[in-house]
């Protein structure tokens, strides 16, 4: 009896599990939501994705690499242009046909590593995405790109009358500044355009979830906080959002423990400031598969000191990985520790498996400024794109003054390493650099970059840097010079690796 029993519940699992397989066999292989009635759509592009039409969105970015740091000053439009961009749920490969405005001369999908090769004919571009990933179609140049962020099924989506969960469906909402509480889930569907920002202080069991848009572009610089901002929570989920246009840095958190942060798409960050993903004071972070362009700094790991009641400077930032990211950086670093590093410490801090597909300054960068102890810093696998031609960042002197690129052949850089006091220290004293590792580090393009390193004095000092399998074009780089790297004083023990 005690055979058949168990027989029968066996029977029944396989049945539930063929039924699962079936139903996920015959799942549309795209799902796709419509646009929102009235709002504004790109002008540029059309796309098909598995013969399904996909909206194409409308978002602002930078045009021009050009900054300024006047309190309360807005950013001239005229710095800016219109992208596009478009999301969808996909299973298995799938052909993306895009049609533009005007015939396509050259283009160029990224991450270029993908090895993506598209097939041109007048005003019709197409090719095959194998899975889930954001990619970026650019046509003769990096000018009015057309961004695509390919997320796979959803999954655990809650229920509109759900406890705890406030529910954004297809269509606009205007909710203004969205204050998070305890167990609570903000969900926003696909098909949905929800123009305000989330917050939360000292809250726990959080979710920000969904596929919808999250636009900031009705807040004046600095008067929102940012797309999401969460200061003392924990237990923290951030998944599969578009976050557009946001006044200040995008999505940050300030002493925050046990987060996993995923598949967010960070898109039309043209304003001074627009960090991507700021984790600062932080513990136990993990961010993954998400897509940054930025107008400032994109992933970043931070120690800060403010006044009031705030401690963030005696918190440690420790434990933060970032993978699998793609990473778009019209100002500032793409990957950077610093330029405030107010804490204890900052260490085990990982940065693997991304792609950087466009830098202004420098692509991976240890600023430390105050009294932090930087250690055991880990860089690998990630692929560096270099153009041919790179449009050179200026400081604007005076207003209504116009960008000009001045002396052409500029190029960003690579690596930089250094500890002195800068623009945002707030310690008295200056730490040290140990254990930085540079591991499968690719550059694709016409040159090589600069780097740099240099220590502040003999005590504090940069110490232990590993150069393990640095190449350009597939060509591995053995030593200092064909790295193009510099030492300064104050660093010891830079060793590279076969």
């Amino acid at each position: 009896m005690m055979g058949s029993c168990l027989s029968w519940h066996l029977l029944l699992t396989l049945a539930a599990l063929a039924a699962a397989a079936c139903a996920a066999d015959n799942a549309p292989a795209v799902n796709v939501s419509p646009a929102p009635a009235g709002e504004a759509l790109s002008e540029d592009y059309k796309l098909a994705v598995g013969g399904t039409g996909v909206p194409v969105y409308a978002c602002r970015v930078s045009a021009v690499p050009f900054n300024q740091v006047w309190p309360g000053y807005q950013r001239p439009l005229d710095q800016t242009e219109l992208a596009g961009f478009a999301y969808w749920d996909m299973r298995g490969p799938v052909n993306i046909e895009v049609r533009c405005k005007r015939a396509a001369g050259a283009v160029l999908v990224r991450p270029q590593a993908l090895g993506i090769k598209p097939v041109v004919a007048g005003e019709r571009i197409s090719f095959t995405l194998e899975r889930p990933r954001p990619v970026v179609v650019e046509i003769d140049g990096p000018h009015k790109a057309l961004h695509l962020f390919a997320s796979p099924p959803e999954q655990d989506a809650p229920k509109p009358d759900a406890p705890d969960v406030r529910w954004f469906g297809p269509g606009v909402h205007r909710p203004g500044k969205i204050e998070l509480q305890n167990n609570q889930t903000v969900y926003l569907a696909a098909g949905a355009v929800v123009y305000g920002c989330i917050s939360g202080k000292g809250v726990s069991k959080v979710r920000i979830c969904g596929r919808g848009i999250l636009d900031q572009s009705q807040f004046e610089r600095d008067k929102g906080g940012g797309s999401v901002k969460l200061r003392d929570c924990s237990d923290i989920v951030i998944d599969g959002i578009v976050m557009r246009d946001p006044d200040v840095w995008c999505c940050s958190l300030f002493g925050c423990r046990e987060a996993k942060i995923s598949n967010i798409k960070l898109i039309g960050l043209w304003r001074y400031n627009a960090d991507g993903i700021d984790i600062c004071n932080s513990e136990n972070i993990a961010v993954r598969d998400c897509f940054v362009r930025s107008y400032d700094d994109s992933l970043v790991v931070k120690g800060l000191k403010w006044g009031g009641n705030d401690s963030y400077h005696e918190r440690p930032a420790r434990n933060i990985r970032f993978s699998g990211c793609v990473l778009w950086n019209d100002w500032g670093r793409a990957a950077e520790i610093g330029a405030e590093t107010s804490a204890p410490e900052v260490s085990d801090i990982v940065f693997e498996d991304c792609d950087v597909i466009h830098n202004t300054h420098i692509a991976f960068d240890i600023q430390h400024g105050d009294r932090a102890t930087v250690r055991d810093i880990r860089f690998q696998d990630i692929r560096v794109e270099v153009d041919q031609n790179n449009p050179r960042p200026r400081m604007q002197a005076k207003p209504g003054e116009t960008y000009s690129p001045g002396a052409p052949n500029y190029s960003p850089e690579l690596i930089v390493i250094v500890i002195q006091k800068n623009f945002y220290s707030h310690d008295d004293q200056r730490g040290t650099v140990r254990n930085v590792l540079f591991k499968n580090i690719s550059v694709t393009g016409p040159r090589m970059l600069q780097s740099w390193m240099r220590g502040l004095d003999a005590e504090h000092n940069v110490s232990g840097v590993s150069i393990e399998n640095l190449s350009l074009n597939a060509e591995r780089l053995k030593n200092a010079q064909d790295a193009r790297l510099r030492i300064d004083k104050h660093v010891q023990d830079v060793l590279f690796k076969d």
